[in-house]
């Protein structure tokens, strides 16, 4: 369903009634598309007194001339930057926080909408308790400034465990992109991985093998679609009575249908049996059911039903896969959370628990994966998503949905395929164990 409100927002009277009024103004947000591969500006580059790094941020967007502070040429010359890079990682005490002011105050005015800004800082000590401090301050600084920046604009911070930078190449290269249009107020904590090399980096998963649950309609389809747009050859799996909807979206990406309920008990045997060689590289957990009522009316049938779906079926199958081997090192699970996994939700009981337990197991399993199989686990934690389920909700619950957050408005199912492609990236094998939320900075839960 269309979001008219948002369309009003931008004509003459819409401007003129939510100005006078003080209702919330989205923005259009820039997505990736033929038309918008990148911010469409250039990046600042600038540093809070002295950087921990080891060398250079590994950025690929167009620096500014200078290729620091954006200060060289006249302000009739230069363009408004599209993003700022916060260099934050030698934050080490109270004192040098005003580094942090003096960096970024200057250029809040100028940079264009939808602009990024990207605070890269070091994971706090657990040893000098100064330094933990300053650094856990960016943490709330980068939430303040995504809910204040507007315009479409985000905000967020990324946390390196290493002095090396080049763990930070794909989470920087996700963030500084109109593919993270829908990601804002998040932090992201880096383990110090070596990152692959993409062979060709508009196709990072060119050869690779893609499993997408629940992928017949919706986010599942989305993702698919994302998916094979970066390489993947992708097996879409969905349960029998979804079965045309599957078919359709499997052909129009050259990919494979396999209706299959994920929670019977030879789910894996048959999904082994159904990929080329009985291995895959991305497994996505996407299928998923809600069967709301107050826990006071709800039976257990309705309580079993989402927690087999949602939650038991990810663990058995994740287990029995990764014990087969059947994701290859190098490989990735990603799974589907959900805000309401950490807000919680009227209604929500059932629904809730199962995501939250995915968010324990992504905790649990991550460094374990790694160890033992090198495959990587993290979730995406959707917020209000525009689809054919949300459509259904009643309306003043519905906009609720979408004004609650930083954007003032609902996210698109590409916005959490694209966070889920830059999780499956091979190149984002030092992004581990990570719970990303894709909803606009939802005031819930924030």
């Amino acid at each position: 369903m269309a979001d008219r409100y948002l369309h009003f927002t931008g004509t003459a009277p819409g401007r003129f009634l939510t100005r006078r009024l003080g209702l919330p103004r989205p923005a259009p947000l820039r997505r990736f598309g033929p038309a918008a591969t990148d911010l469409g500006g250039p990046v600042i580059l600038r540093t809070a007194g002295r950087s921990a790094l080891d060398g250079p941020l590994p950025l690929d967007e167009p620096l500014t001339p200078d290729g620091t502070d954006g200060t060289a040429g006249t302000q009739a010359e230069a363009p408004r930057p599209a993003a700022v890079v916060l260099d934050a990682t030698g934050v080490a005490g109270v004192a040098d926080l005003a580094g942090v002011h003096s960096a970024l105050h200057p250029l809040m005015r100028s940079l264009a909408p939808g602009g990024r800004i990207v605070v890269v800082g070091a994971r706090p000590s657990a040893d000098d308790h100064h330094q933990a401090a300053a650094q856990q301050a960016l943490e709330g600084f980068t939430r303040s400034l995504a809910k204040e920046t507007g315009g479409g604009r985000t905000a967020n911070l990324v946390r390196l465990t290493s002095p090396d930078p080049a763990a930070a190449a794909s989470t920087l290269r996700f963030l500084l992109s109109p593919k993270s249009a829908y990601v804002s107020g998040q932090v992201l904590e880096l383990t110090g991985t070596a990152p692959a090399a993409a062979a060709d980096p508009a196709r990072p998963l060119a050869g690779r093998t893609a499993l997408v649950t629940g992928a017949a309609r919706g986010i599942g389809a989305a993702v698919a679609e994302v998916l094979a747009r970066d390489g993947a050859r992708v097996i879409c799996l969905d349960v029998p009575g979804a079965g045309a909807d599957l078919e359709r979206t499997a052909d129009a990406l050259d990919g494979t249908a396999l209706p299959l309920d994920i929670t019977t008990g030879d789910a894996a045997d048959r999904i082994v049996a159904a990929l080329p060689g009985g291995e895959l590289d991305v497994l996505v957990h996407n299928a998923g059911i809600t069967r709301d009522r107050r826990l006071a009316n709800m039976s257990a049938d309705r309580w079993s039903q989402v927690l087999d779906v949602n939650l038991a079926a990810v663990l058995d199958t994740t287990d029995a896969l990764l014990k087969r081997g059947a994701v290859r090192r190098g490989g990735s699970v990603v799974a589907t959370a959900s805000i309401a996994g950490i807000a919680g939700n009227t209604g929500q009981t059932n629904y809730a628990a199962s995501k939250a337990g995915v968010i324990g197991l992504v905790r649990s399993l991550a460094p374990r994966a790694a160890a033992a199989h090198g495959v990587t686990v993290n979730a995406v934690a959707p917020g209000f998503i525009e689809t054919r389920m949300t459509a259904a909700v009643p309306l003043f619950i519905r906009e609720a949905g979408r004004r609650m957050n930083s954007l003032a408005q609902g996210g698109l199912p590409v916005d959490v395929a694209e966070a889920t492609a830059y999780l499956a990236d091979p190149a984002s094998g030092a992004v581990n164990g990570q719970v990303l939320r894709v909803c606009g900075q939802s005031l819930l839960g924030a």
